[in-house]
């Protein structure tokens, strides 16, 4: 397996040699081998506004203290069972793309409060509820919820509107803006 310091490495080398704790995007996805764990060398990134780990063999992550520029954090395609530790990028982190992995509940979300953006399709979330969750996330406009179970019995179009009755401020729902008329239904007219 890979370790996060020897990605930032090959990273550097790909990039002319400029060390990575200078990089604004910082692209560590399809490592070859995989990255099996996120680990403290993610925390010398503290330039760091949009990270890329998607496509590994991440289960866990881990907290970013030090990454207070982070805006995008890409972890799609991994084995991640559960989002936490978001803690320390609160307060910066604006995009979380997560599609493509093992997550079941949407605890650990609510204090990134500047979140506009979730791509969490393709994960094992069961129970529309999850989505209430997300409710205190004012900033929060574009979600992909596609490919989760909560979706198997409905239409999409029913999808749509139960979504917006759970997440009413929403713009975009699974790439498709949200039409005035799916507003109206989710309020129940």
């Amino acid at each position: 397996m890979t370790t996060c310091a020897q990605a930032i490495k090959i990273f550097e080398e790909k990039n002319g040699g400029v060390p990575a704790e200078e990089a604004e995007h910082v692209k560590l996805y399809c490592q070859t081998p995989p990255i099996a764990k996120m680990d403290n060398a993610l925390l010398s990134l503290r330039n760091c506004e949009r990270l890329a780990l998607s496509t590994n063999n991440i289960d866990r992550m881990i907290s970013l203290g030090g990454m207070s520029k982070l805006k995008i954090l890409s972890l799609g395609r991994n084995l991640i069972k559960k989002i936490e530790k978001l803690e320390d990028v609160a307060g910066s982190l604006e995009e979380l793309w997560i599609s493509y992995n093992q997550i079941s509940t949407l605890d650990g979300i609510a204090c990134c409060t500047n979140l506009t953006t979730l791509y969490i399709s393709n994960n094992l979330l069961k129970s529309w509820a999850e989505l209430d969750k997300l409710s205190g996330l004012a900033n929060l406009r574009d979600v992909l919820f596609v490919g989760n179970p909560m979706y198997d019995d409905f239409p999409k179009e029913l999808c749509r509107i139960e979504v917006l009755k759970h997440l009413p401020n929403l713009q975009k729902i699974d790439g498709d803006m949200v039409k005035p008329a799916e507003r109206e239904m989710a309020l129940g007219g």
